[in-house]
């Protein structure tokens, strides 16, 4: 399998700035089950599946489920952000540098599970009560110096987490196929 489906499963987010009700509701339904999804993949796994990379030089499972708490509790605080200050300039961070930090190399899922659950029904309700001016507030990106509204991060991270579940799904199927190369 190529390296490019194999690090883009459900292939590359792609931007919206027009969406409707039925769309922003559905990213925000992906968004909410997401953390049990989740925890489904990755309950029950050995220490040696949750070393399983998804592909070569990729992160293994458990730094990917240590990934979305991190960038998901990074989303959050750019929302409310966001939503407080008048188009704020996020924080970036270099995730890689992340994921090789201790606490992403744990070997129990539990708490980063755990608080995404938590972080996620927070993150949903405000989703739920934001109006159509509120999604349409834009936060700066640093990185890129690119401009996002809500909505497009609500897209983004709908895609984000669906991504990673298609991550650990590839990573569970290649049984270890991957981790020599890592």
């Amino acid at each position: 399998m190529e390296i490019e489906k194999l690090k883009y499963p459900i292939g590359k987010h792609k931007p919206s700035t027009s969406f409707s009700n039925d769309q922003l509701n559905k990213w925000i339904d992906d968004i909410a089950t997401f953390p049990i999804a989740l925890e489904y993949l990755v309950t029950n796994l050995s220490l040696k599946e949750k070393q399983y990379s998804y592909r070569p030089s990729g992160w293994n499972i458990m730094q990917l489920v240590h990934h979305c708490a991190d960038s998901h509790m990074n989303s959050l605080i750019r929302f409310k952000l966001t939503l407080t200050e008048n188009q704020p300039t996020i924080k970036p961070y270099d995730e890689n540098k992340w994921s090789e930090l201790t606490d992403s190399m744990e070997e129990d899922l539990t708490a980063s599970i755990a608080l995404l659950k938590g972080l996620h029904h927070k993150w949903v309700y405000l989703l739920r009560k934001l109006t159509d001016e509120e999604y349409a507030m834009n936060y700066l990106h640093p990185a890129d110096n690119t401009i996002h509204s809500l909505a497009e991060a609500t897209s983004l991270y709908a895609w984000h987490s669906n991504h990673h579940l298609a991550h650990i799904q590839q990573a569970l199927l290649a049984k270890g196929k991957y981790n020599e190369t890592h």
